[in-house]
């Protein structure tokens, strides 16, 4: 494998014309992959890497392909897949792949390429090579030798992943490659293979069809140092260019704005590079439990679809205690986890989620829900959307259920002190979230609306997936914020003259 990769040519940059050399760190990759056991059987089914960008993730993933399609593990009729979210991502291996081929006089005789399609045929073993965007309907019927995953992170779902793994059950010996930067959510499959990766390497867990090496900056470290910025890329000072970092770096030291872009592509940490409504690391430092002491202030978010998300919480303002469910109705559980692409079932193990009887949000049973929740607790107030109020007391009033509801406002006026009493909680670290993992990844959802004003309010047409939860802590916790400070009538410190 590392012979064929060497006979091929670099195209484009400044090796353009010369043989690929593949790196230490590429040799040690490929010779994890490809060792053989005493059988003469390639143990390895899944291998992981994750380095920074311009490290030549897409040509090392061209080389083997190549070497899949008319090299050494070439097998007839295979079939090579590469994968990306979207054409524009997929067609930069199909290129890469091409160019190494046409540079190459005996193999450029036996392949043909088909552009529009993005497919290259082997002539000699009958592979075929196919570049498809992250639509899992693509995949399905496929049953490919070989399986590229190229920038996994952002691939809007794992359908494709799981499709085209699913697919390679017919081979001897079938190999997913998964090669991306970091994803800044924790559940997404990137992530979950990167953990598993690590325990792995500890020695935790002992699995010899599997490989995973990561180059990521430790998050504690600082990101401005040079020996930071090696640890995400291999490649720095040879064909990842440490000028071109340290202008990257001095630009987001002195320009906040570009520092989640800079942590994430230079320094291959799972953060955002998109602005949030709260930043992870603020939101984490909060995940403390603590107790229901004292009095207590409720946000409530109904769904506007009969089947939608609905969601209840819990602010306790004396010790930060904060509490969050979501509902919904036991019937639509799994189309909506595979919709929202989200762990409900997950979440309902963990207490988080509450499956409600039906088909449809019924309010009447959700109303006895809150009722039985908050009895006995010192409640103040559940604060909620106006335009729900008069159907939700409608059907309270009629079920016999009272609950303290207090009408808000879902527009700037109201929003924008809600969003900022949210916000100054989380800083200050008033809140105690516990760590609940359906909470993190609505307020990780989260987008926000600006007005000309620099008012602000959370958007649902905006964010990147459900924010629900987020929206009724954000009602509790602003709820609380609205309650007058206690009156102090102490005397101390004043002279009475009679």
């Amino acid at each position: 494998m590392i012979a064929f990769c060497e006979g091929l040519t670099v195209t484009s940059g400044l090796d353009a014309g010369k043989p690929l050399v593949l790196r230490p760190w590429q040799r040690a990759f490929i010779r994890e992959v490809y060792a053989t056991d005493a059988e003469g059987r390639r143990p390895v089914r899944t291998a992981l890497l994750s380095v920074g960008r311009k490290n030549g993730k897409s040509t090392l993933c061209a080389a083997l392909a190549a070497a899949h399609l008319v090299g050494p593990e070439a097998v007839p009729r295979g079939s090579i897949v590469s994968a990306a979210g979207d054409r524009q991502q997929a067609a930069i291996i199909y290129r890469e792949l091409r160019a190494f081929i046409e540079a190459n006089e005996e193999l450029s005789t036996r392949v043909i390429f088909r552009d529009f399609h993005k497919q290259a045929e082997s002539v000699t073993t009958g592979s075929t090579f196919s570049a498809l965007a992250s639509v899992a309907a693509k995949a399905h019927g496929l049953s490919p030798t070989v399986a590229i995953c190229d920038e996994l992170a952002q691939w809007k779902s794992r359908d494709l992943l799981d499709a085209l793994r699913t697919g390679q059950g017919a081979h001897a010996e079938p190999l997913t490659f998964i090669i991306s930067t970091r994803s800044p959510d924790p559940d997404s499959p990137l992530e979950e293979l990167i953990r598993y990766a690590a325990d792995c390497g500890a020695g935790i867990i002992n699995d010899p069809t599997f490989t995973g090496h990561v180059y990521s900056a430790e998050q504690s470290a600082d990101p401005w140092a040079e020996e930071t910025w090696r640890q995400a890329n291999p490649g720095l000072g040879d064909f990842r260019s440490l000028e071109d970092v340290r202008v990257q770096a001095e630009q987001a030291r002195r320009l906040p704005s570009q520092e989640a872009a800079f942590r994430a592509y230079c320094l291959n940490q799972p953060v955002a590079v998109d602005e949030r409504f709260i930043g992870p690391a603020d939101w984490d430092a909060c995940g403390a439990t603590a107790e229901p002491v004292g009095p207590c202030f409720g946000g409530l978010d109904l769904s506007a679809g009969p089947a939608d998300l609905t969601a209840f919480s819990l602010y306790w303002p004396e010790t930060g205690a904060l509490r969050v469910w979501a509902f919904l109705p036991s019937e639509s559980m799994e189309p909506k986890s595979r919709e929202d692409k989200a762990p409900y079932a997950q979440w309902e193990a963990a207490g988080h989620v509450v499956r409600m009887p039906g088909r449809a949000i019924d309010r009447a049973w959700l109303g006895a829900w809150l009722a039985q929740r908050v009895e006995g607790l010192d409640l103040q107030a559940i604060a909620l959307d106006r335009w729900n109020l008069n159907d939700f007391n409608a059907t309270l009033d009629r079920e016999g259920i009272r609950l303290p509801l207090h009408p808000r406002g879902m527009g700037f006026k109201d929003m924008a002190p809600a969003v900022t009493s949210f916000e100054a909680a989380v800083l200050a670290g008033k809140l105690a979230h516990g760590g609940n993992p359906l909470l993190r990844w609505a307020v990780a959802n989260c987008a926000v609306d600006t007005d000309p004003a620099a008012n602000r309010k959370l958007s649902k047409q905006r964010s990147r997936g459900r924010i629900d939860p987020a929206i009724a802590a954000v009602l509790a916790v602003a709820e609380a914020a609205r309650q007058p400070a206690p009156a102090d009538y102490s005397l101390a410190g004043l002279s009475l003259v009679l």
